[in-house]
This record gives C-alpha cells, sequence and structure tokens, in this order.
C-alpha cells in the first residue's frame, strides 16, 4: 500500500520549538498518515534570505535548523519517504546528501525544481536534462534515487509542440532520473494531470495531492473567481481518477502538499481535514 505523507513546508508556522514539532508529528500521525517528506533547507539551518523568501511566500521554514529530526519523526512513527534538495547541492555536496537520505532511512532525493531559471530555453532545459542525468548516476550508486518534482513553468513551450517537462522526461535516462509528479501544477498550466501521469507510467515514483478550487464565501465583486489551493475533495480536480492512476504504477507514497489557503488558517486542521479523503480513497484503492 502506497504511504500516505505530508510535505514538510506546510509545517514552517507549527514546528516552532522540539516540543511543538513532536505535537505537530503526533497529530500527523493521529490524522492516519504514514510518513512525512522532508526539505533540506529546512532540516540544517539556512541563510537569512531563504527564510525572508520563504516566509514573503507565506510559507515559512520555521525554526527546525538544529532539530534533531530522525529522532524527532522516530518518536512520532512516522517515516520519511524523501528528502528534497536542490540541483546545487546534490553536486557540490553529494556525499552530505546520501548520508542525509541513508540516515533518515530514504532511497529518494527530489530536486525541487530551479529557480532564476528559463524553462522557456531550449538548450538551457537541455542542459538541465544533462545535469539531472549526471547528478542521478552519482546518487544511484550509492543507492539513491533521484526524482525530479514540477511546478507550472516547466509546461511552458519551448516549441510549439512540446513544453520543457516535454524535453526533460525525453532526455532523462529512466535508470537514473525518476519523477515526483504534481498534479496541480500542470493542472493550474492548463494541462491535463492525467494525461501526464499517463505518460510517466511507472517513471512516477511519488506522488504529490493537492486540490484546486476556491473557498471564496457570499458575493462576488466580478465574476471571476481566484483560484487556490484547497484541502482534498473540497476542490474541483479529479482526484479519485488522479489517485487511481498513481496506484496503478505503484508509487511508493501519495504526498499532501497545500499552499497556504488553509480551513481556519490552520495547516494542521487542512491536512486533517485532507486526511478523510486520503485515508478513505488510498486505503480503499491499494
Amino acid at each position: 500500500m502506497a504511504i500516505r505523507a505530508v510535505q514538510q513546508i506546510m509545517l514552517g508556522s507549527v514546528t516552532k520549538n522540539e516540543k511543538e514539532t513532536l505535537e505537530t508529528l503526533n497529530r500527523i500521525k493521529k490524522a492516519g498518515y504514514d510518513g512525512i517528506e522532508l526539505n533540506g533547507f529546512m532540516i540544517r539551518p539556512t541563510s537569512f534570505l531563504v527564510r525572508i523568501m520563504t516566509k514573503m511566500a507565506g510559507m515559512p521554514v520555521g525554526k527546525g535548523g538544529n532539530y534533531d529530526w530522525a529522532s524527532l519523526v522516530k518518536q512520532a512513527g512516522l517515516q520519511v519517504v524523501s528528502v528534497h534538495e536542490d540541483l546545487g547541492t546534490i553536486q557540490r555536496e553529494s556525499d552530505t546528501v546520501i548520508t542525509e537520505a541513508k540516515n533518515f532511512g530514504t532511497d529518494k532525493v527530489v530536486i525541487t525544481g530551479m529557480y532564476r531559471f528559463d524553462y522557456s530555453d531550449k538548450n538551457t532545459v537541455l542542459k538541465l536534462a544533462r545535469d539531472l542525468n549526471e547528478a542521478g548516476k552519482t546518487l544511484k550508486q550509492s543507492g539513491i534515487h533521484l526524482l525530479y518534482h514540477n511546478h507550472n513553468c516547466e509546461f511552458r513551450k519551448v516549441e510549439s509542440e512540446k513544453t520543457a517537462y516535454d524535453l526533460l522526461f525525453e532526455n532523462t535516462d529512466p535508470d537514473l532520473v525518476g519523477f515526483e509528479f504534481d498534479s496541480y501544477w500542470p493542472t493550474e498550466a492548463g494541462i491535463s494531470a492525467i494525461s501526464l501521469m499517463k505518460k510517466l507510467g511507472s517513471r512516477m515514483k511519488l506522488y504529490h495531492i493537492n486540490d484546486r478550487g476556491t473557498r471564496l464565501e457570499g458575493a462576488s465583486m466580478t465574476p471571476i473567481l481566484k483560484s487556490d489551493s484547497m484541502e482534498l475533495g473540497y476542490g474541483n480536480m479529479n482526484l479519485k481518477e488522479l489517485v487511481t492512476q498513481a496506484l496503478r504504477v505503484n508509487v511508493d507514497a501519495v504526498i499532501l502538499e497545500s499552499h497556504k489557503n488553509w480551513i481556519d488558517k490552520s495547516p494542521l486542521r487542512s491536512l486533517e481535514v485532507s486526511s478523510e479523503f486520503m485515508n478513505r480513497e488510498i486505503q480503499g484503492l491499494s
């Protein structure tokens, strides 16, 4: 059965100290989740710039850079499904990344997309594919699998019939590079998420789940409403179809990652509401 997990980026505001962090992890376990996906920039000391940028985006990294995350996760009875890292860190400090992943008991490291990167430039994207292959080769030698996580920028067209994501899929070695597919972002970009999932097939090793809709109540000023992240089953995405496809190709984990538009403005309340869908649909189909 696929592991049900939560992405750590949701938890920055509820992990202000180790005591609160353990309480948060226990609450995640109680809601029915099995694991957590960690971020390198949240489990190690981070620069002031990173902290400011994530806070401005509404997803603060918290103060967990010096916590004993391995111990906290173990105490809560959760498992680490993967660790998110940036490509530069993997290239510069591959031994550190490998050791860290093994210490957490995971064989997956995920690249979370590229910052200040032109996904509309074909040659730039092709170079990224080569870099992913090289990084994947380095990690594989130590038994670690490299995965690439998408947002919406990968769905920019680099030529009339191809997106940057198409190029990354076609030009990375399946033995070296897999994918952690996030269905929210292609949906936001106007792309069929289910078609992409079917194209990825078994190269999709992890699945990021979210829903998309609107929380606005009452009359709107204009006929146009802004869409945003929603609790699972409360938006308009066909999540049952997406989950069915993810489980059909035996993803190792289905990971919740929502983006600050939380019910009651609480990430914990939000993930608990989403757990109703996770527990019912994923457990029922596995």
